[in-house]
């Protein structure tokens, strides 16, 4: 009989995931794998692929591949959609996720998710930069000519991935998709980053647009809200409790005085099920 593996597709305001359950079988999948189950005029079509695993200490170990076969840390989006599904098979509200970012606490209320996603890390050797910087709220690093830069100064911080943030008066008036590909790349971020252009509407309301490394423009990306949010703040340019807009909708954050952690709110959608292609499953590494 042939290996069946069934995927549930999910959604955090549009940033999307194909969630497969490793949890009674260890699954094996290469970056071709990946590449191909992501393909969304070839394959099943998502952002990231979350591979569900057992783990010690927790409910679940989330692991977490770009739509371009790469292994990244964490994606908040994908906590919040992981957090609804655990909660969901336990009865429980509280749910503990496990990543390679650390552990991280979800609390579940109904379509709504708070995670505490722990606290950010500003130093240039956490985000990392291949370069030191002693001030990480903005840096050094620019795009187009060097006396009228199109982009310029970003702030940086690691919130699980590492993010840079430009701050612009106009959002609309940047094409992301141009710029996007050359800064993930840039060389002073030697393990790539997600790139963000934010326009701050008041002390408590950002809009965003997001590049994300390893997927390109999405619709949400929760790690880059909260790392838009704590950047701000920073810089004094908001307080540390604001709403950030992205295209697929408003995320909470909090970042909480004390111990720094921060709180991100925000919804968790199921948008269907069904069985992964053997062809897909057939472009990388078996499945066990």
């Amino acid at each position: 009989m042939a290996f069946m593996l069934q995927y549930t597709k999910m959604n955090g305001l549009g940033n999307d995931f194909v969630v497969l359950d490793g949890r009674a079988a260890p699954l094996r999948l290469g970056a071709d794998a990946v590449r191909a189950i992501s393909d969304r005029e070839t394959g099943i079509g998502c952002d990231q692929l979350i591979v569900i695993e057992p783990a010690s200490g927790g409910d679940a170990f989330m692991r977490i591949y770009n739509a371009d076969g790469s292994q990244i840390d964490a994606c908040g989006n994908a906590t919040r959609c992981i957090a609804g599904l655990l909660s969901e098979e336990t009865g429980r509200r509280d749910v503990t996720i496990l990543t390679n970012a650390g552990v991280l606490q979800a609390r579940v209320d109904g379509d709504m998710v708070t995670v505490d996603m722990g606290a950010p890390r500003f130093g240039w050797d956490q985000i990392p930069l291949a370069e030191p910087f002693a001030d990480t709220t903005g840096i050094e690093l620019q795009i187009g000519p060097i006396d009228a830069p199109v982009l310029h100064t970003p702030s940086v911080v690691n919130v699980g991935n590492p993010h840079a943030i430009f701050w612009v008066e106009d959002l609309d008036s940047y094409d992301l998709s141009r710029f996007g590909p050359l800064l993930e790349n840039h060389p002073i971020f030697p393990e790539r980053a997600n790139i963000t252009l934010a326009e701050v509407i008041s002390p408590t309301e950002i809009r965003t647009r997001v590049w994300e490394r390893g997927a390109g423009l999405t619709l949400a990306c929760g790690t880059a809200a909260c790392a838009t949010a704590v950047a701000a703040a920073r810089k004094g340019l908001t307080v540390r409790t604001v709403t950030i807009v992205l295209p697929g909708g408003p995320l909470d954050i909090a970042w909480r005085e004390g111990d720094d952690h921060i709180l991100m709110t925000g919804p968790w959608s199921r948008d269907g099920s069904g069985v992964v292609p053997e062809a897909l499953l057939g472009a990388g590494e078996p499945v066990a």
